[in-house]
């Protein structure tokens, strides 16, 4: 799994800061076409905050979903929204639950182009 992207943003509430960071994620997923593995591109998303007291980490909760599309256009608006709500990573998959849905579909699509090449 390799990081492509990271947007951070810092809120501040009473004596703490919460630093958010959502990453765009870029991996690969091995499925089986024609009974032989063949290697897909996946793009993901992780969530991390962290609660800072007096310049000192303490709590850090963080979130996954490493395969959500093997389109980034989709997968980078997903992140966009999370970002522009700073969405907790307690709260991620509540939020993309419905598209993770939709979205595993075209995974399927990317199999049939494959085939039919």
């Amino acid at each position: 799994m390799v990081v492509l992207e990271n947007l951070s943003k810092k809120v501040t509430e009473e004596d703490v800061k919460h630093n958010y960071y959502y990453r765009l994620l870029k991996s690969q997923i091995s499925v089986l076409m024609d009974n032989e593995p063949t290697e897909i591109q996946a793009y993901g998303i992780e969530i991390e905050r962290q609660d800072v007291i007096n310049d000192t980490v303490v709590f850090i909760e963080r979130d996954c979903v490493e395969s959500i599309s093997p389109q980034r256009h989709k997968v980078k608006a997903l992140i966009k929204t999370l970002y522009e709500n700073t969405v907790s990573p307690i709260h991620m998959i509540d939020i993309l639950g419905d598209y993770i849905d939709e979205y595993i579909s075209d995974f399927d699509e990317m199999l049939k182009n494959i085939g039919t090449c």
